[in-house]
């Protein structure tokens, strides 16, 4: 039977040297009142110490928040981390070298938990392959000091493929919704499941300590066993808190709609303002396909779905998130994660099979960074740790991939002028570099599969070959020297002239893109 206790006497239970997992996505299906009573004990007592760290998505909303609650130097050794932006503190520590860092792929992390649940030594996938996280590169390690390798390169059916060994966790943190007396847990007010089970199986092989924050505990047996996400036999403690401490981050009129018990008319969506973003996802747009299985990244690429809506073939994809959810509406911002009117919530590392198995038929994602390769970093920006969350795991396995970002960063300002691009101010800072600082996408590896790939910018489309990097189309009224290739490290391919934009991207008016289709 689980033992019920406040946040504090949770915390309490916590060693020194334990290996911490903790849950979430964002602030969603964050048991952040138990995270911040870890944080103050340390704060109070010095203790515990040498803590190891392990989570899949990034888990706070910037500083102070979420996992910034931990960010002490002696109470964590080491962070095991699919994503750090989210909590800023926590990053400055491993970019300072005051503990021992790692970035892993997003999904598998997910997926190395239910190998741990079942006593597995880890997860074995081409995941990581010829990117940072590859031993022949870093191995996924963040800084100087840390050194122990995580992931081996191991040849299997005369295949290359990494280990991502076990992590040996012993205790963990996790958010659900009720709890009846025994300890069950349900997750019917959560907006995604996340791998809550797995972690908490995983915990339990060896032999450590399951803590659950919960809103309300209930009568037992008066939970539908079809809703109990953890049995009581994997449960150790329970954690009850009022709702604004324990869901603070959702409006209570939007429990429900997140959660899929409540369906809310979308409305119509107004058209997007013509900028460099709409260019860009305009130009994104035009190859979807009907019956498209879509992945969106945070940023520019969200806005392809906004424009396939303005265009009215908004039902040609089905879109998915990494979290778990299937069609809907995903939202953005704080709630990127979770969606209005979902189809289907999975578990993440479900969700993460599927996108490892081929199941995208395209992806859009981020362009911070691109090299004569076709690499591209979105993890480590200088000395700034992002992380690569998700984006390894999906950008390896879709069918067709689509890089959206502006060609210069830092001050860019266009303009449309009857179809053609003006540049009224250029952007500060190249993006496409001869080497960029962090391979989070392998140019090299997608050539190898024969994964189409492509680069689009508001001034140019870029398309990914054998040869390396060519440029394939140019926006009308753009100068391919003076507004490209000054702005370039290296030359792209050039085979002949290439091919001008539409025209249409750059007018403000609806392109027709649902016409004859």
């Amino acid at each position: 039977m689980a033992k019920f206790l406040s946040p504090q006497e949770a915390a309490a239970l916590v060693k020194d040297g334990d290996t911490l997992i903790t849950e979430g996505f964002l602030l969603h299906a964050l048991a952040e009142q138990v995270i911040k009573a870890l944080g103050e004990r340390f704060a109070q007592t010095g203790s515990p110490t040498g803590l190891t760290l392990v989570y899949a998505a990034g888990q706070g909303g910037g500083v102070g928040t979420g996992l910034d609650f931990l960010a002490h130097e002696k109470l964590l050794k080491r962070v095991v981390a699919g994503h750090w932006n989210l909590s800023p503190t926590l990053g400055k520590l491993a970019t300072e070298g005051k503990i021992e860092a790692y970035n892993l792929p997003q999904g598998t992390i997910a997926q190395l938990y239910r190998d741990m649940a079942a006593g597995k030594p880890g997860t074995v996938t081409h995941v990581g392959l010829k990117t940072f996280v590859d031993p022949r590169l870093n191995g996924g390690k963040l800084n100087d000091i840390t050194k122990e390798d995580l992931v081996e390169l191991v040849t299997l059916g005369g295949k290359e493929l990494l280990f991502y060994k076990d992590c040996k966790p012993t205790v963990c943190f996790l958010r659900g919704s009720l709890a009846d007396e025994k300890g069950n847990i349900t997750m019917e007010e959560e907006g995604i499941s996340l791998g809550v089970l797995s972690i908490a199986q995983a915990v339990k092989r060896n032999g450590g300590k399951v803590i659950v924050q919960v809103r309300q505990v209930v009568k037992a047996g008066s939970l539908d066993p079809k809703l109990v996400k953890i049995p009581y036999i994997c449960v150790d403690a329970v954690v009850a808190v009022p709702h604004d401490l324990h869901q603070a981050d959702v409006p209570r009129d939007f429990v429900t709609v997140f959660s899929g018990d409540r369906r809310i008319p979308t409305g119509s969506i107004p058209p997007i303002e013509l900028d460099d973003r709409k260019i860009i996802a305009r130009r994104g747009a035009m190859d979807l396909t009907p019956d498209s299985v879509v992945n969106l990244g945070i940023g520019i690429p969200e806005a392809v779905s906004a424009v396939a809506n303005e265009e009215g073939i908004g039902d040609y994809m089905t879109l998915t998130v990494e979290a778990g959810p299937v069609g809907g509406v995903p939202q953005g911002g704080k709630n990127f994660g979770v969606t209005i009117n979902a189809d289907c919530i999975l578990d993440q590392a479900y969700q993460f099979d599927f996108y490892d198995g081929g199941g995208l038929d395209i992806a859009y994602l981020g362009l911070a960074e691109c090299d004569e390769k076709g690499n591209i970093n979105v993890s480590k920006m200088g000395p700034r740790i992002t992380g690569c969350g998700g984006f390894i795991n999906i950008t390896q396995n879709a069918k067709k991939l689509y890089f959206c970002g502006t060609f210069t960063a830092k001050g860019l300002d266009i303009a449309v002028n009857n179809g053609k691009l003006v540049i009224k101010q250029e952007g500060s800072v190249k993006k496409f570099l001869k080497k960029v600082g962090h391979v989070t996408f392998s140019g090299e590896y997608a050539s190898q599969i024969g994964q189409p790939v492509y680069y689009l910018t508001e001034r140019a489309v870029f398309q990914l070959k054998k040869d390396g990097l060519h440029l394939v189309e140019v926006a009308p009224g753009i100068d391919i020297d003076k507004d490209i290739l000054n702005h370039m490290e290296f030359r792209p391919i050039i085979d002949g002239q290439p091919k001008l934009m539409d025209a249409r991207i750059f007018r403000d008016a609806p392109m027709g893109l649902g016409k004859g289709r």
